[in-house]
């Protein structure tokens, strides 16, 4: 390989790096310790790396692929729905005034977690990690149309389990634009 090569290839590596380094540690921190997430990205950009020549032109979901199977490999004595659960973020303590949005969230949080393990996954992939239908689709390894039924009936199922809690149960599951952006 040429240095002029090696040069592009390296720049292109740190553009992939820094355009899906932070995506790539939410999706991973919302499925494995705080402690361990970092040590995941790492290892998949170490992977990415030395599969520099398997990496798409749009490497961000072939990365969570990546990922992905990272987790799998290092989670395998772990409970397997542990290793799929998204952890909900604890908001600062709730004035008297927001006791009803509270009841809400933990209805819907009862609801999450209710699911199964593979709805959680596909709803998370593309309401948390912003993915479209055919990147997650690839993310999980199945073609676009399964992925879609998937998600549908995911979403179906989360929405029926939120509308038999005491709560609200006014609850639209969409792919939110400005989520992508947050944590």
């Amino acid at each position: 390989m040429t240095a002029t090569a090696n040069d592009d290839r390296k720049e292109r590596f740190r553009q992939v790096h820094e355009q899906t380094y932070p995506d790539l540690l939410r999706f991973v921190e919302r499925r494995v310790p705080p402690a361990d997430a970092e040590d995941v990205v790492s290892t998949v950009f170490l992977t990415a790396w030395r599969r520099y020549d398997d990496m798409p032109v749009d490497a961000r979901p072939w990365l969570f692929g990546v990922a992905r199977g990272v987790m799998a490999n290092q989670t395998r004595g772990w409970l397997r729905r542990r290793a799929l659960d998204v952890r909900m973020v604890a908001e600062d303590r709730l004035s008297d005034d927001h006791s009803s949005a509270a009841a809400g969230r933990v209805d819907l949080q009862r609801a999450w977690q209710a699911q199964r393990p593979a709805d959680r996954e596909a709803l998370a992939l593309v309401l948390f990690d912003g993915l479209t239908v055919a990147q997650a689709a690839e993310v999980v390894g199945v073609r676009v149309s399964t992925f879609a039924m998937r998600l549908s009936r995911a979403r179906q199922r989360l929405l029926s389990a939120y509308a038999g809690t005491p709560g609200d149960s006014t609850l639209s599951i969409t792919r939110p634009q400005a989520i992508r952006g947050q944590s």
